[in-house]
């Protein structure tokens, strides 16, 4: 289950992304614009501010995330779907994808399939993140593969299941289109406040969800410490805050 709270803790560092990318994306008047894994919907929102005479939707897996998302009464129209099962309609001219697509099994082959349904013209904007081989990610496999652990979180800690930019450029040249692709680290800096490190903080708002559902409270707990003296001993604090290297990878396609 998606929080919308705790994912919003950093939302100022989150939506950073969203807005380098949609920076990129030369529509002029798109007739239908959808954003896939819109999560919560505010920066959904900012597309029919960017767009106002377009059709916007919001698509997203989590209940939780459309309920917060059509609460807010912004011009668009938000639905529960899995983004493995979307197809563009014959007017989707632009296809935003922030931050989503690493939950997705096989979404290369996805993109793939899109691009080939989109109309000619359409735009394709895709960010997600390239950080599963930071020392965030390794701590969390390391603490998830010890005991007493391993046996309930099973596989649902991932390896990297992204392509690098290099890859994604390759499968949307490979369709026709032209492509901007590029990486970008942000060093977000954390605030350290109180006992619980900020870089936890940061990972249960993601990383962290499918392993405090594959945990009983008492076990989530422990994990917690103890990823939590990992992290610290990896991030320290400096002049009250914590540099979060985070790596993104991003590609922007015209078809």
């Amino acid at each position: 289950m998606w929080d919308p709270a705790v994912y919003h803790r950093y939302g100022t560092e989150r939506s950073r992304p969203f807005f380098d990318l949609v920076a990129r994306i030369g529509a002029d008047a798109p007739r239908e614009v959808t954003d896939l894994g819109c999560g919560s919907g505010e920066l959904t929102a900012t597309l029919a501010q960017r767009w106002p005479g377009a059709r916007i939707a919001g698509i997203d897996s989590s209940p939780e995330m459309i309920a917060k998302a059509t609460a807010l009464g912004a011009p668009a129209e938000f639905r529960v779907a899995d983004l493995a099962g979307w197809h563009p309609g014959p007017e989707t001219d632009v296809v935003v994808t922030n931050a989503a697509l690493q939950w997705v099994p096989g979404h290369q082959e996805l993109i793939s399939t899109w691009v080939r349904e989109l109309p000619a013209g359409a735009w394709f904007a895709m960010q997600v993140p390239g950080n599963f081989d930071a020392p965030s990610h390794r701590l969390l496999r390391k603490v998830a593969r010890s005991e007493p652990y391993a046996a309930a979180i099973g596989d649902v800690v991932r390896e990297a299941p992204v392509d690098d930019a290099v890859g994604y450029a390759a499968r949307l040249l490979a369709a026709g289109a032209r492509v901007d692709a590029w990486e970008t680290t942000y060093v977000h800096l954390l605030p350290a406040t109180g006992d619980e490190h900020p870089v936890l903080r940061w990972m249960e708002g993601t990383a962290l969800r499918p392993v405090k559902a594959a945990l009983d409270d008492t076990a989530w707990g422990t994990f917690r410490v103890t990823l939590n003296a990992e992290l610290a001993a990896v991030y320290p604090a400096r002049s009250g805050h914590v540099a979060f290297p985070f790596r993104r990878i991003f590609v922007v396609a015209q078809l």
